[in-house]
Formats: structure tokens, sequence, C-alpha cells
């Protein structure tokens, strides 16, 4: 999920603290519930930071391992070992739970959107991204919102308002889940070009009844569309090509990162006056006709690297990023 709605679950799982009875009955401990929830909502997106190390570092590890089952426990007891020494004489199990409670939610929230996790680390370095829930979903944020609102305003216990809202988010989500994968399943029926060996991924978007679709043709080429009141209709197709600049470039660390984060890349050649612009994207983020998640590589006729780049980025930015006077 986004930072906002990571930062709103964190508030209203301070809120639901207090139908622990350890908790409602001490404001001390409250307040340590309250920054242990709230700090464990965001520390596993910590690795943010390595995006000054560049963008390719940080493509191939964010939501890696900080989001692995190591990192659940190393998180969860460092916050509350720092607490325990800003508090003293708290009711470490009870922090620790809540706290533990905040940094699994924050990572089984990141399982449901596109951009997944590596969760299952150290066993699999497999991303998991289920594709059910938008990184910015308008029902889970505004009803953390409302709810909030009216705990801070007193409109009713914290032990009544957060219960029913988690209640709520729980039937949401298994709705969610339900209608995902009853939509994903008989796709191939609604589109009259379906040949086996074509398979179908559905992705969320911000809108409830809007979905975009990814289908993979047995013969690599995607076809990019939108699935909205259940009719299925298509936007683009994307042929990825074939060149022996594409297999050189994959030895470049920009494309390797993409290459290693995402398994619905597709590579474009153009030739110019000075050699060779591969383009890899990912073709699930289509914004505006446009692919904006991608690397690009520049080559010389002979395939030395000129220039690089792997990251979000639109065509007239992208141009600015690399050396224009190749162009």
């Amino acid at each position: 999920m986004d930072t906002g709605t990571h930062l709103v679950i964190g508030l209203g799982l301070a809120g639901l603290a207090h139908i622990d009875p350890v908790v409602a009955a001490d404001p001390t401990v409250a307040t340590a519930v309250f920054i242990g929830t709230v700090v464990g909502s965001q520390i596993p997106d910590a690795d943010g930071l390595l995006r000054f190390k560049g963008n390719a570092v940080y493509i191939r590890n964010h939501r890696g391992r900080s989001h692995s089952l190591p990192a659940l426990a190393i998180w969860t007891l460092l916050i509350t070992g720092v607490l325990a020494l800003c508090f003293h004489g708290l009711p470490l199990r009870h922090v620790l739970m809540w706290v533990g409670i905040a940094v699994c939610f924050h990572v089984f929230t990141d399982l449901f959107n596109t951009y997944g996790t590596q969760a299952l680390r150290p066993i699999s370095e497999k991303w998991v991204s289920w594709n059910i829930i938008h990184i910015f979903d308008p029902f889970i944020f505004l009803s953390h919102i409302i709810a909030i609102v009216m705990w801070a305003f007193h409109i009713a216990s914290p032990t009544l308002i957060f219960p029913i809202l988690y209640g709520l988010i729980a039937v949401y989500y298994m709705w969610r889940s339900l209608d995902h994968y009853i939509l994903e399943k008989g796709l191939f029926r609604k589109d009259p070009t379906y040949k086996p060996g074509d398979s179908y991924t559905l992705i969320a978007t911000f809108h409830l009844y809007v979905w975009n679709v990814v289908k993979r043709r047995g013969d690599g080429t995607y076809q990019l569309g939108e699935l909205r009141n259940l009719k299925l209709k298509w936007i683009d197709t994307v042929k990825c090509d074939s060149h022996p600049a594409i297999e050189v470039s994959k030895n470049h660390e920009n494309i390797q990162a993409l290459l290693y984060f995402s398994s619905f890349t597709c590579a474009e050649v153009k030739e110019h006056r000075w050699g060779y612009e591969v383009r890899w994207a990912d073709v699930r983020y289509r914004h505006r006709k446009q692919y904006p998640f991608v690397a690009v590589l520049l080559m010389d006729h002979e395939y030395n690297t000129l220039d690089s780049y792997v990251g979000w980025v639109n065509d007239t930015r992208l141009e600015k990023k690399l050396r224009v006077d190749l162009y």
C-alpha cells in the first residue's frame, strides 16, 4: 500500500489495541503501543533509503529482505526494544504483540497489490503479488480516516469503533479476493480471440469495477485491456522484439534489476546513427498510452554502453535523464 494508507492503518491498530485490557488500563502503555504500531506500520519501507544507492539497487531490493519472514521478527524486536528503553516497566509481551501485528499487517497488505513483496524469503526469492487491491484503495483509507476521527472526538469507544472497522476490512478483503478469482478464471470466456496457451492476469485499479487485464499469448506477445463492468475491451498489443542487442542488454545491472523484479517485461529495439536503444518495459503499468516503468540501455554499434536508466519515467523526462545529444 502507499505510505498514507500504512500510516492510517498504524493509527487504526493503535485504536484496536484498546481491546487489550492491559493497554486500555494504562495511558503509558497505550502511548507506547501507539508509537509502536505507527512505527511498525511504516518500518518495512525503510528500504526506501536504498534510492540513495541508485534506482537499480532500489528496484531490486525494495520490498525484498525488509519484508521477509526474518525481517518481521527483527523489526518487531527492534521497535519493542527501543520502546522498552524509553518507557520503563512496560508489559513487553503486550507491546511486542501489537507491534508485531502492525509490522505483519504492513507486509500482508502489500501482498495484495501489483508490486508485491518477497515475503517468502529466505524460503523463496519469488515476488508475491496477488493484484487484488490497488496500491491506494479509497475504501480502506477513508474507512480508517472516519474511524480515527470518531476516536479523536470521542464519538464512540475505540473498543467499539475499531473491531467494527477491521471486521468490515476483513469482509472487504474476502469479497475482493473472491471477486478477483472468479473474474480472472472467467476471462477467457469473454475473449473471442482466446487460443489455448493464452494466460490472463487481472490487476486491480483505483475503481472497484474496473480492472486492468494483461494477456500473454502463446507466442510471447502481450495484449493489454480493461475489464469495465464485466465487459472486456482490448486497448493495446505489445510485441517483444528479437535482436542481439537485447541479449547483450541483459548483462547490464539496470536491465537485470527490472528483469529480477518483473516477469511481465517486453523489449523493444530502435536503431540510431550512433547505435542501439534497447527499452525494456513492465507491461503491467500502462498509463496514458505509455509504459512508464522502464529500463533503457543505449549502446554503440559494438554494443558498448553509452548510457542507461531504470525507473518510473515518461518519454519526455527520459530524454532529459539520458544523453540528449545522442538523439
